[in-house]
């Protein structure tokens, strides 16, 4: 189904995309729901001024306000969905346009609430916390009142609030230029085909075995992502004034401690990643070396960095075969887990394959009330069986956190949202390692959970350390170009892979295709929640339903509590380096172990 050319969207099998009637039933409720929601926006802002009044007001405007964002956030969800099925449809384009105007008039309807409730006296403000009546917003208000020192005025917190729209240029453009806009043309596959490149096709390239194909997809790929790197970088560059726009004016002394402030994380968890992974970064330099070995090379370059060290178990897998070994991989999770894995597999929660225009990579998603998502680009390699459980992993978080908890607190935090996935992915990798019987095959599962570590451990955090210079950079006073971030990038990728990879010149420009640094402070939790993710799998696979029934009240949790908190009651301290220190002696003791089987 994914050989040749992607395929048009009507041509893939409905078996294989999913169903978003169960989300909306159709354009014409979308277009009702859309003027429901346009309604509800006065009679939100109808409380502004009321604040004072009594805690029965704040109690029905929580109501109106879910009743206006719940709404919203279903239509929201299927128009972008129905977008990324294919990004050159218009009719979608105009949905998620309208929605982003939506998203805004919803804002400004509500910003008053933040500031008028904070310009009440503390004490009137703790007697609303502490009244049975709103006994069900007692944390969302205590919440709210640790914000009071980045909290505007009511007119402000107006200007604010109508800026979000013109604020979100920068991602928009970059999404329609990558997703939509850029080709790389055609290059002969190892049989000497031509074969079209695409972003979703680059990473199967880099796994080939034949060197000249790997060598001609990255360097015609960034070819083409440096004929419009200025425009890029200066759409990156704009999304960083953004940031630090709102961080000033929000009196945050940093656009980090902003971003982490949302999900109250402690700076000092950031810093300590960056720091203890740089201690580890031997362990790292040790496996670019084995590589080089196995290689036979006399030269290591960036890709030459995904093939596998096993070629010969570069094992293809039918989209059926990877539900299977999802099934049995999370079997330690217990019958109720399964179950609702079950019910995504054989209701139509995901949309499989790729197609011309939809959008690219994984993800998981949805609206309360509702089952959740996933969105792949299945390809059918073995990256693509751990992205199935990896993306389950967060919608079946989900669907028990929003079977728990009201809709106030049904939206987890993605600190902990990257904790529930890649503990899929660790237990069907332990799985896998634990059925292998032949050396070479434990070899290239040895050599796949290795890749995990430098894919998500290492390389987020060099990310991670990429955006916090490049918005330190800007903050310096110095030119935020598109040099000066490749250059930056360059280094780290130095510092990173040691003295046995050699530095290509594309490697540069990475940066330039990764849509996560225009969220910032992201990626990061990618990091965080892997090495918190190896821990609970080993308690998990260890001490059986304990912890088990640990690890199913912390994705019940949503955002009841903040995520150390919930991380804590799954048996993980994500404040203390151990975690991490953890992780990154597995992997360098599963690099000693890969350099004995091969």
């Amino acid at each position: 189904m994914n050989n040749g050319k992607p395929m048009n969207r009507c041509e893939v099998p409905a078996e294989y995309t999913w169903n978003l009637q169960d989300l909306c039933k159709s354009d014409d409720i979308f277009e009702e729901q859309f003027k429901t929601v346009q309604n509800l926006l006065s009679e939100v802002s109808a409380f502004n001024g009321r604040l004072s009044e009594g805690a029965d007001v704040i109690l029905a405007f929580f109501t109106k306000l879910e009743e206006a964002e719940q709404t919203f956030e279903t239509i929201y969800v299927y128009a972008n969905m129905h977008l990324h099925e294919d990004m050159n449809i218009s009719k979608y384009q105009g949905y998620c346009t309208r929605m982003q105007s939506l998203a805004v008039n919803l804002a400004e309807a509500a910003s008053f609430f933040e500031p008028e409730l904070l310009s009440l006296s503390e004490e009137q403000i703790i007697a609303y916390i502490n009244d049975k009546l709103l006994s069900k917003y007692k944390l969302l208000l205590e919440r709210i009142l640790k914000r009071k020192e980045h909290t505007l005025s009511p007119a402000e917190e107006l200007i604010v609030a109508k800026s979000s729209e013109m604020a979100s240029a920068a991602d928009d453009i970059f999404s329609m230029l990558n997703d939509a806009d850029l080709k790389f043309g055609e290059i002969k596959d190892s049989d000497g085909k031509m074969t079209e490149l695409t972003s979703e096709r680059f990473i199967n390239f880099m796994e080939s075995t034949d060197r000249d194909v790997r060598k001609n997809a990255f360097e015609r790929f960034y070819e083409i992502y440096g004929q419009f790197k200025n425009t890029i970088g200066t759409s990156y560059a704009a999304s960083i004034k953004k940031a630090r726009f709102y961080s000033n004016v929000r009196k945050y002394s940093s656009t980090l401690e902003m971003s982490l402030s949302q999900n109250e994380i402690p700076l000092s968890v950031y810093d300590n990643l960056i720091k203890t992974v740089r201690e580890n970064l031997p362990a790292m330099h040790k496996y670019i070396s084995l590589r080089k070995r196995v290689l036979d090379v006399s030269e290591h370059h960036f890709y030459d960095n995904y093939v596998s060290l096993v070629p010969d178990y570069n094992k293809k897998f039918t989209f059926e075969e990877a539900k299977d070994m999802a099934r049995k991989g999370l079997a330690p999770m217990g019958e109720d887990y399964l179950r609702r894995l079950e019910e995504g597999f054989s209701n139509r929660w995901i949309d499989v394959y790729e197609n011309i225009g939809k959008c690219s990579g994984a993800y998981s998603w949805g609206a309360y009330g509702t089952h959740p998502y996933v969105l792949m680009n299945f390809q059918g390699n073995l990256d693509d069986v751990f992205t199935l459980v990896h993306e389950m992993g967060h919608a079946l978080h989900s669907m028990y956190s929003n079977e728990t908890q009201p809709y106030t607190y049904a939206g987890y935090k993605i600190f902990v949202a990257e904790v529930a996935s890649t503990c899929n992915e660790a237990l069907l990798m332990r799985y896998m390692l634990s059925k292998s019987s032949d050396k070479r095959e434990k070899a290239y599962l040895i050599n796949h959970f290795i890749d995990q570590f430098k894919g998500t451990l290492y390389r987020q955090t060099m990310f991670a350390e990429f955006e916090k210079a490049a918005h330190e950079l800007y903050v310096s006073g110095k030119a935020l170009t598109t040099d000066a971030l490749c250059e930056i990038y360059r280094n780290l990728n130095k510092d990173y892979f040691g003295d046995d990879m050699l530095i290509d010149d594309e490697i540069a420009l990475e940066w330039l295709r990764i849509p996560h640094f225009y969220n910032e402070f992201y990626v990061y939790q990618y990091a965080t929640g892997f090495s918190a993710a190896i821990a609970l799998s080993n308690r998990i696979l260890k001490e059986g339903k304990p912890a088990v029934d640990d690890y199913i009240s912390f994705l019940k949790g949503g955002s009841s509590q903040d995520p150390i908190s919930l991380l804590k009651i799954a048996g993980v301290d994500m404040t203390s380096p151990q975690p991490i220190e953890d992780a990154l002696k597995l992997f360098s003791n599963l690099v000693d172990e890969l350099s004995e089987l091969l």
